[in-house]
């Protein structure tokens, strides 16, 4: 029997530890303060907690055999104590034979079935149900206690102690009130933890959702009737419903996002958020913090912790536009993540799981990449599972006039004001250009169009040259809207513009008409209609010197 003044130290010293358990608010943290503080008595050898959790070792579980339910069992979560046999023991590590128990099997797995405790007082008695009773007899254990840790009637697990003193009768149950509080204050900090997790995520969605919601209202549809754009509208309900990786290929502005958007918005989480992430535009250093996030602290301008864009998409859709441009050293992480699903955040040594559907895009050939080790082989593989190519605009030219009207009306509405519609003329005039710079460039014509006329009647001003993406990317310059008294051009006016435009293009290709760069590739003319209409106009080159050939 204690003493009254060891019943009053004893007491004080639980107090202090259940005042503490009730203010911890991280579950690794109060876990560990449980079995240290209770293994720093000198009569406890060693104390350990096990949670139920799903199963995950079973294929290699040294219980396996023994297991009748492998979908749930006790985890080893917490251990502490000290070996008076071999200080160079560590008894805090929670790998060994005893870190899964199957429910139901072995003292521990039944005091979590049944959710009663187990007290065995004196060892020597009750020498059977130990494994390894020379460990026992080394270490001179005598007694072993476990108590059900629960909340609100559920089992959450089991903290047991083994002690070097044989537990007596009629003590006050000091294990099973730290057992009873225990559940609660893992309840506690299960519910913070997830409060703290949905609050970054809430964070971290509101972030990016901001990013997304200018380009998402620019172009919120996939438009075209034409056979190629049919063809990609079908693999998208195809893959949608599944849970399939997705590749999407095409040029820069064929709409790739729309695509991952449409995905995403006809599969099982279009509850969840759908968040992007333009690989070419994140500084090679900020990868891994802009993927997986970091702690306050762990580089120069980590002012606070920062959830990462997996993060911000658990539970959703993770959309890696630019997936090329992912660096070499960073692709092998990118692969664990989704492999795995764990991560963690740049220094932290927390693992966090994930739940993430990915949808990759790219402008470059990737196969080729591989070739030439810039991208992995198994990160390509692991991305192209369900390959969806988009057209460009020019092998669609059918779509044009629709997804001009469409993108017309929306920038009207946008700028506040109203106008005509898209003119049968002007459809045709946009199929006849080539749109190196697909739909983007088709947006950006018309917005800049609209804006010229100040709410009038639009006059499209579209590149001279269109044979590649590099002239595509001079912009013209806007012309100020004309007056209704200019809308109509005499003949002799337009074949005018079309002298000076001819000369234009010569000047530019050095009178060369023929071949790449000659002036009939820049004009979209075959050679020798360029040829009879420069002798119809009697174009010659100034100096007198032969045009090229």
């Amino acid at each position: 029997m204690e003493t009254a003044a060891e019943y009053e130290v004893e007491f004080e010293s639980l107090k202090s530890l259940l005042l503490d358990m009730a203010q911890e608010r991280t579950l690794s943290t109060l876990l560990s303060l449980v079995v240290r503080r209770l293994a720093e008595r000198p009569h406890i050898a060693l104390t350990r907690i096990w949670l139920i959790k799903p199963g995950d070792i079973c294929a290699s579980c040294p219980m396996r055999e023994e297991c009748p339910d492998r979908t749930s069992c006790l985890h080893l979560v917490a251990s502490a104590g000290r070996s008076t046999a071999d200080s160079s023991q560590d008894w805090s590590h929670l790998q060994g034979r005893f870190r899964r128990f199957p429910l139901g099997v072995r003292k521990v797995g039944q005091i979590a079935r049944s959710g009663e405790s187990i007290v065995v007082r004196e060892i020597a008695e009750d020498r059977h149900w130990i494994a390894h009773p020379e460990w026992a007899q080394l270490e001179g254990i005598r007694g072993f206690e476990g108590q059900p840790i629960t909340y609100k009637g559920e089992v959450l697990g089991v903290l047991g102690v083994f002690t070097r003193v044989e537990i007596p009768r009629g003590e006050p149950d000091w294990l099973r009130m730290i057992a009873d509080h225990a559940g609660t204050a893992i309840a506690n900090a299960r519910a913070f933890e997830e409060i703290e997790r949905l609050s970054a995520q809430l964070a971290a969605e509101n972030t990016y959702l901001r990013e997304e919601l200018s380009e998402s209202e620019s172009f919120g549809y996939i438009v075209g009737q034409s056979p190629t754009i049919a063809q990609v509208v079908k693999l998208i309900e195809v893959v949608a419903p599944t849970e399939a990786t997705v590749m999407i290929t095409g040029e820069s502005g064929t709409g790739k996002e729309l695509v991952s958007r449409a995905i995403h918005e006809r599969s099982r989480r279009q509850g969840r958020p759908l968040i992007r992430v333009n690989c070419a535009s994140v500084p090679r250093e900020l990868y891994e913090s802009e993927f997986f996030g970091h702690v306050k602290g762990s580089f120069t301008g980590a002012l606070k912790d920062r959830a990462g864009r997996f993060e911000a998409a658990d539970g959703g859709t993770l959309f890696l536009d630019e997936v090329g441009e992912i660096p070499l050293e960073l692709q092998s992480k990118l692969l664990r993540v989704l492999q795995e699903g764990e991560y963690e955040r740049v220094g932290d040594d927390r693992t966090r799981k994930i739940n993430v559907r990915i949808i990759a895009a790219t402008n470059r050939n990737l196969l080729q990449e591989v070739e030439q080790g810039r991208f992995r082989q198994d990160l390509y593989f692991r991305l192209n599972v369900f390959p969806i190519e988009v057209p460009p605009l020019r092998d669609r030219r059918e779509d044009i006039p629709l997804i001009a009207a469409r993108y017309l009306q929306q920038v009207r509405k946008r700028l506040g004001c109203e106008g005509p519609g898209l003119t049968e003329s002007d459809g045709r005039r946009l199929q006849e250009y080539d749109w190196p710079g697909n739909v983007r460039e088709l947006q950006n014509i018309i917005e800049r169009a609209v804006i010229a006329a100040r709410c009038g009647k639009v006059r499209f001003e579209l590149p001279i040259h269109s044979s590649s993406v590099e002239n595509a990317a001079s912009t013209s310059p806007i012309s100020a809207p004309r007056s209704a008294s200019d809308d109509v051009l005499a003949e002799s006016d337009l074949r005018q513009m079309e002298r000076a435009n001819i000369i234009a293009a010569l000047e530019q290709s050095g009178w060369r008409v023929y071949g790449v760069g000659g002036a009939a590739e820049r004009l979209r003319l075959k050679p020798t209609t360029l040829a009879s209409r420069m002798k119809k106009m009697g174009i010659k080159k100034s100096s007198g010197s032969p045009i090229q050939g």
